[in-house]
């Protein structure tokens, strides 16, 4: 595809205006801008706060069901499909771009700030200490990933299972219709596209101040706007670079290296720290976060009124993960083609969940630990004033403390990198039209982009007012979020009641040759054709059948298409307003089994393909006649799961 054709003109042009203006506004005028989306802010935590706790929680309950209930086993494409990634690399990437920043800058400060602040009990006691842990794992638990693992799903399935576009529109298809292809569409890709750059901007300039500050732990650099600049500059140009180099080029690579240097840093604090008391912190904090879900999931402090604390922790997290779930879960949703709706919300929900509350725990128990029983007053004096330096403190505990910094300092920066090239990605994705591999020059001009505008709002200081902005965003994305759950759900009745229509597929022409005697019967089931053979068969009677199906049911006045590739066949019966039948039969190549005396090293079967994907049975050998009876057997279950589903709708 020419770059031209792979640009979305609406989209892109509409964004970068739109980026251009607010940043503008955010660095002329940053406390009128901040001012404004305050009020928004407080008016949400005042009179709208229920419906952030509500939706959230309906994100998790959902996610959960939809992992555990009969839908699980259907595949993110065809059913023949597998996994694009190793189980490892797709951790590590969905990790990396989804929450790893955030455990670095507040796997220290918020445990500690809840100690020393907590929404109720005394200050700095054990019940403190306990409650500090259970409101963090509270915050950077399931109902996050629950969030991501939702809008993932939605834009997975609609995009491989129904071979639409890998973009937010796509996922109310189902409601809408072709509509999305026009300016309905747009309008919501562009809404992605703005609250991808603005939230990874964000991040990005928040984020570098603790760099800064790492830096100048280690080295007395001065934090300093300039130093600030050159450190955007350099984190934007190893983004660059990775974005270019693509998703298994660069992304992929830098991930894994993330998780490593992560899981070694972990394992350090864990050895030098008191390793006794995290273990046992560990288990326990687990165990009070499972018994208390529920309750801390719908607590509103209705009946004793915390509306700052809340707006200031809770509700802002719930905002933070809702305005940044069409970035996660576009670039999860990439990244996970050919798993199970299980194997997908397995991974997504636990692995990260588990790995976060691993990792709060050791950094946070061994710094309350430190305040409690230690007498560590000056790093919670530090940590009260400075949140970006509190990593750094917290590494004065501990024996090498040079080196766990320098460390931090890696780890950060990688992870803004990752941070930032995969926020490109997903742009680069959004604005041509769901083009799995964006021109260079587009992946080059957003990654830029990113770095300009964290640069801009850092040096007027209008950050936190577009902070405000992209939490206050999140609104209108949970309606969103809301209706492609409703969509994904009638969806999915829908496929599985197609798989279960074919499952049932009573047909034995696959299974015995009644017009042949057995031992020309067994020969077939031993031969292993060639390529050669396996083109004349599709010539000479896979495509006359097809033809002739074609013929009787257009005397019927009913619609058909065949078509020929150069390895594959495909007969459609083309309905109005239903779901089209499609017949494929497609060549494939395997290896020789070694068992085979005398044969190539490879083979080639004649698998048929119906449209959610292979059925893993070979039709090779079969007469006309066969092959016209097995299409008859599959369009019977099809019309079968229509009439189903059509008596589902009327119910």
């Amino acid at each position: 595809m020419s770059q031209s054709n792979s640009l979305n003109k609406p989209v892109f042009y509409s964004s970068v205006v739109i980026i251009f203006f607010v940043t503008l506004l955010g660095a002329v005028i940053p406390d009128r801008i901040e001012l404004f989306f305050k009020g928004i802010q407080a008016w949400i935590n005042t009179s709208a706060s229920w419906m952030y706790i509500l939706s959230v929680a309906v994100s998790l309950i959902f996610s959960t069901f939809i992992m555990l209930s009969k839908y699980g086993n259907i595949r993110l494409g065809p059913d023949h499909s597998v996994p694009d990634y190793k189980f490892g690399s797709w951790i590590a990437m969905l990790f990396s771009a989804g929450m790893g920043i955030g455990l670095l800058f507040f796997g220290v400060a918020e445990p500690v700030m809840h100690f020393l602040a907590p929404p109720v009990g005394d200050p700095q006691s054990i019940e403190a200490a306990r409650e500090a842990m259970n409101i963090t794992f509270f915050h950077w638990g399931l109902h996050a990933w629950g969030v991501y693992a939702l809008f993932a799903l939605c834009l997975a399935y609609f995009s491989y299972r129904h071979k639409l576009p890998l973009l937010p529109r796509s996922i109310v298809y189902p409601i809408f219709g072709k509509k999305i292809f026009g300016p309905l569409g747009h309008m919501i890709d562009t809404f992605a596209v703005v609250g991808t750059m603005f939230g990874v901007a964000t991040s990005l300039g928040f984020g570098i101040t603790q760099v800064n500050a790492g830096l100048a732990y280690l080295t007395g650099l001065p934090q300093t706007p300039t130093i600030q600049f050159i450190l955007i500059a350099l984190i934007t140009l190893a983004a660059t670079v990775s974005v270019v180099l693509g998703l298994d080029g660069g992304i992929k690579k830098l991930s894994n290296l993330n998780m490593s240097i992560a899981i070694g840093l972990l394992l350090m604090v864990i050895i030098a720290g008191p390793t006794t008391l995290i273990l046992n912190s560990f288990v326990q904090n687990v165990g009070t976060y499972l018994s208390g879900i529920v309750s801390k999931t719908f607590n509103l402090y209705s009946y004793d009124p915390k509306e700052e604390w809340i707006g200031g922790w809770t509700l802002l997290y719930w905002g933070w993960w809702v305005s940044w779930s069409p970035f996660v879960g576009m670039f999860i949703a990439r990244i996970s083609r050919g798993r199970t709706i299980r194997q997908f919300m397995t991974g997504v929900l636990f692995i990260p969940a588990g790995f976060t509350f691993l990792w709060m725990t050791a950094f946070g128990n061994t710094a309350i630990n430190a305040i409690l029983n230690e007498g560590a007053a000056d790093f919670a004096a530090a940590v009260s004033t400075d949140v970006p330096v509190a990593l750094f403190k917290f590494f004065e505990l501990m024996p090498m403390s040079s080196l766990l910094s320098v460390i931090g300092v890696v780890l950060v920066t990688t992870f803004f990198i990752t941070s930032s090239d995969s926020g490109s990605l997903v742009i680069d994705t959004l604005t041509s039209g769901g083009a799995a591999e964006p021109p260079v020059w587009q992946r080059i001009f957003w990654a830029v982009s990113e770095g300009l505008v964290a640069a801009v709002l850092l040096y007027a200081g209008g950050l936190g007012s577009l902070q405000t902005a992209t939490i206050t965003s999140a609104f209108p994305l949970m309606i969103l979020i809301l209706v492609a759950a409703y969509c994904l759900f009638k969806e999915l009745r829908e496929d599985y009641a197609l798989k279960e229509a074919v499952s049932d597929r009573s047909s034995s022409i696959q299974y015995s040759r009644a017009d042949v005697g057995w031992k020309e019967h067994l020969r077939s089931l031993v031969h292993y054709p060639s390529l050669d053979e396996v083109k004349t068969f599709m010539n000479e009677d896979v495509g006359p059948a097809m033809k002739a199906m074609a013929s009787e049911l257009g005397n019927n006045k009913i619609k058909t298409k065949v078509t020929f590739g150069d390895d594959s066949a495909h007969f459609s019966v083309l309905k109005k307003d239903a779901v089209d039948f499609v017949y494929s039969v497609v060549l494939r190549e395997y290896a020789t089994p070694d068992y085979i005396p005398g044969e190539t090293e490879t083979f080639y079967r004649a698998e048929v393909f119906l449209s959610q994907g292979g059925q893993h049975y070979n039709i090779f050998g079969y007469t006309r006649e066969q092959i016209i009876g097995d299409i008859l057997s599959q369009y019977e279950q099809h019309l079968q799961f229509l009439h189903l589903t059509n008596s589902e709708l009327s119910e």
